[in-house]
């Protein structure tokens, strides 16, 4: 009947409800870094923990710019997995040799030096846009390097 389907719906919500989790993960969506990130995370115990927000640049995908349209999305996302999940941290992911981060360097010369400029711009940018946004959440941030170190900041 439908009484107990929604009945079954609103109890699988309640069960969302209570449930907790750690953290949004920011990453980017290049394919190569994926393992990367599945093993880092595994690595910190947060399998199954976490809410996942994977958009081209990471970090300078939600704060940059070149890619306005999207910032709006990311942080109604965010808002919502605070909302649902009841995550304390978001933790940021970017990677060295990123397209996006060639597209927001625009015509200047994409030099290892430039490129992380533009990653630290973003680490800055989306720290403070948190802090205004959403005070108590925590904000991890981490780069991986192209032998897959990552390095926090």
């Amino acid at each position: 009947s439908d009484e107990s389907k929604k009945r079954s719906y609103v109890q699988s919500q309640n069960k969302l409800m209570k449930l907790k989790f750690e953290a949004m993960v920011l990453s980017c969506i290049d394919p190569r870094f994926q393992h990367v990130i599945h093993d880092h995370l595994k690595k910190k115990k947060l399998t199954g923990k976490y809410s996942a927000f994977t958009i081209a640049g990471a970090a300078i995908g939600v704060t940059h710019n070149k890619f306005k349209k999207w910032h709006k999305t990311f942080y109604d996302n965010l808002a919502t997995s605070i909302q649902l999940h009841k995550i304390e941290k978001l933790i940021v992911i970017n990677h060295i040799d990123c397209g996006a981060a060639q597209i927001a360097n625009g015509k200047k010369e994409f030099s290892l030096f430039n490129e992380k400029k533009i990653h630290k711009e973003s680490f800055s940018k989306i720290k403070k846009q948190i802090k205004k946004r959403f005070p108590k959440l925590k904000v991890e941030l981490n780069l991986i390097s192209l032998d897959s170190k990552i390095t926090k900041f």
